[in-house]
């Protein structure tokens, strides 16, 4: 629920679409509250970068008080949606069944499901706890072959997120092979080829660019929370990214 303010967001927004009008072979996808897409919607014309929403119901019309429908999004332009975020697993109890059928649902009307996984409490170092594979295969499940082709998966170890302690790179770039490798699994080849993995987790512009592999192929993004209401932080998080990236 940030910014508080249309106008905090439309300043916000302003700010990051300057400051990004430069960036070249990158996406930047902008996710605000529901209440401030439409007005976000006619700042976005001609911007370097997509809107994205937060949630979506998997049902696209009815009596679902509260609820935001894929086509509701669509209208507005989003292109984007997060599904799955451990916020609303830990406040509003979401199971792994209803983020499979938000996952579809999107899938459905044409937007592209940001699905996040993470385990809650750090095990061993160096090692991807298994709830992570079981998020996957929950979320994936009763897809077809083909159609996640475009989707997007973002690691967010839950005691990451808002803490200041990010995962080191080394293991997000394991977390990133062994999402992969369960992706395949499920999925198979071509999928596993065209998804993208990301990283959330107290991302920031100091370690955003460390989490860009370069002799393999890991993290290739970063899901930014706190630092993204910071215009110049975010800002230098995108062009550190597409630095480490190589791509000018």
């Amino acid at each position: 629920m940030n910014p508080p303010t249309l106008k905090e967001a439309k300043r916000l927004f302003d700010k990051v679409k300057k400051g990004i009008r430069g960036v070249k072979n990158t996406e930047v996808i902008i996710c605000p509250p529901f209440l401030y897409l439409s007005e976000l919607k006619a700042k976005s014309y001609k911007l370097k970068a997509q809107l994205g929403a937060q949630d979506v119901f998997w049902q696209a019309g009815g009596p679902f008080t509260g609820e935001i429908s894929p086509e509701m999004l669509k209208e507005y332009g989003v292109t984007h949606v997060i599904i799955g975020h451990s916020e609303r697993k830990k406040w509003l109890g979401e199971t792994d069944e209803m983020i499979n059928k938000k996952v579809k649902a999107a899938l459905k009307y044409g937007l592209i499901p940001v699905l996040c996984v993470g385990e809650r409490e750090r095990e061993v170092q160096g090692e991807i706890p298994h709830i992570v594979e079981e998020q996957v295969r929950a979320a994936l499940k009763g897809i077809r072959k083909g159609d996640f082709k475009n989707g997007i998966i973002a690691y967010e170890p839950v005691w990451a997120i808002g803490t200041g302690k990010a995962e080191t790179p080394d293991n997000a770039t394991r977390a990133a092979l062994y999402i992969r490798k369960i992706v395949k699994s499920v999925l198979g080849s071509n999928t596993v080829e065209k998804i993208r993995v990301i990283y959330g987790g107290s991302v920031n512009a100091q370690n955003a660019a460390l989490f860009i592999a370069k002799d393999i192929r890991g993290m290739e993004g970063m899901l930014v929370g706190g630092a993204s209401l910071k215009a110049e932080e975010f800002i230098q998080i995108v062009k550190n990214v597409v630095e480490a990236d190589g791509r000018k």
